[in-house]
């Protein structure tokens, strides 16, 4: 999940030097998606593992 986040955020940093504007913008708010995405599995699975033992 944090491999498509950094990805996304790449192709926008891409759009945004050679002027795609709206590419760059929805490229960075998937990225931003998933990774929020990504830090709630994360502690989720932390927390899991806490309450396991």
């Amino acid at each position: 999940m944090l491999h498509y986040a950094v990805v996304f955020f790449i192709i926008a940093i891409i759009a945004a030097v050679l002027g795609f504007g709206g590419i760059a913008a929805g490229a960075a708010s998937i990225a931003k998606i998933l990774f929020f995405i990504f830090i709630v599995l994360a502690v989720l699975s932390l927390l899991s593992g806490v309450f396991r033992r």
